[in-house]
């Protein structure tokens, strides 16, 4: 059917203020039907979806919590606990309830949330992880240990990239380990060294609950990073310092290095309240090897300079957990080589995973004053 054309001028019976109705193109009325109808279904959608998530907020509490402890005390690795973050997707009210039940790294020993990332670790046991570097695109990658052997996939926790930026060098810590950007949703802090590469500042995206100092570089502006914790705002907040001392003697043995921690929630007892000094543990002289070594009870496999465990400083005023077995002071935080770009790191409180990757990345590069 041949389609009529519409004119500007009123046609005989019609005037300018009541036009004959205009005249549609074959389909169009269906078209305009048809979208109604899709609005219509979309609404409907809608308003299913509420009434389903109503439905499922109406439990009793009482019962929702004994749900998710269940969930939780079964869930004890990744990936199964991956159930524990299906119950938080609920609902507003079971995500509520999880987050209620679901106790800190401190306490339990797991990294649930991301949040998690940024937590103490227990106080008696280590949290086991291990970083994978990728030599290409001076990238790390630090996941979760699944098992005690060096061969699973482990679970991912964050990602981190090294950049030069003029005499200095950053790694940018990121949740995504396909957006590596500081300008990125899922930046949750950086690390930054000196022109030698012997002093490093670690910046956290989120002021810590004691209150930190925010940067005033312009590198560090703020930036949009809201999934650890949206309702802080963001920024870059200096966390901890690394400096490793100069070996101008050239005497053989590993690095030393002291780490500076800001610790809001440990209980203060010197002047220096909320800080905590842990200084590289001191290795033994094995006369049947000729060298000096570090018991890293089967972590570490491979000797390597970039080897390290911290202890809490003798001078430190907070101390944290009791002695190992060999009688000594508590490793908080031990990095071994254990293949050509496979590392592990073990953590444990005061540290957090971010803090520990953080403290681990110091230790790759070359360091000629040092070693």
């Amino acid at each position: 059917m041949r389609r009529q054309r519409g004119f500007l001028f009123p046609s005989s019976g019609s005037s300018v203020r009541n036009p004959p109705p205009l005249e549609r193109a074959e389909g169009e009325e269906e078209e305009e039907e048809e979208g109604g109808d899709r609005r219509g279904g979309a609404e409907v959608d809608a308003g299913a979806g509420a009434k389903e998530e109503e439905r499922w907020s109406r439990m009793l509490p009482e019962l929702l919590g004994e749900i998710v402890r269940r969930v939780e005390s079964s869930d004890g690795r990744w990936p199964l606990r991956k159930s524990v973050v299906s119950c938080a997707c609920v609902c507003r009210r079971w995500r509520e309830v999880t987050t209620g039940v679901v106790r800190p790294p401190t306490e339990t020993g797991k990294i649930t949330f991301p949040a998690s990332l940024k937590q103490p670790g227990p106080r008696d046991l280590p949290i086991q992880c291990f970083i994978r570097r990728n030599k290409k695109n001076s990238t790390f990658y630090l996941y979760l240990s699944l098992t005690q052997t060096f061969v699973d996939k482990g679970k991912f926790l964050l990602a981190a990239q090294r950049f030069r930026h003029g005499a200095h060098v950053e790694y940018i810590i990121s949740l995504n380990a396909d957006d590596l950007s500081q300008g990125s949703n899922a930046y949750v802090g950086k690390l930054r060294s000196d022109f030698f590469g012997t002093k490093f500042k670690i910046y956290d995206s989120r002021s810590p609950p004691g209150g930190a100092k925010a940067s005033s570089c312009r590198s560090s502006r703020r930036f949009a990073s809201n999934q650890i914790s949206p309702q802080v705002p963001a920024g870059n907040f200096v966390i901890s310092q690394v400096s490793y001392k100069f070996n101008l003697l050239k005497t053989r043995g590993p690095r030393r290095m002291l780490c500076t921690l800001k610790c809001p929630a440990m209980v203060p007892s010197a002047s220096d309240a909320g800080t905590m000094v842990l200084k590289n543990k001191a290795p033994r002289w094995h006369e049947n090897l000729q060298c000096w070594c570090l018991n890293f009870h089967g972590r570490v496999t491979v000797a390597s300079v970039k080897n390290f465990q911290l202890v809490a400083s003798s001078d430190a005023p907070n101390r944290a957990g009791g002695a190992d077995d060999d009688g000594d002071d508590p490793v908080l935080l031990q990095f071994g080589k254990v293949g050509d770009d496979m590392f592990t790191m073990d953590y444990r409180e005061p540290l957090s995973a971010f803090q520990a990757f953080a403290i681990c990345l110091t230790s790759f590069g070359t360091k000629f004053a040092c070693e």
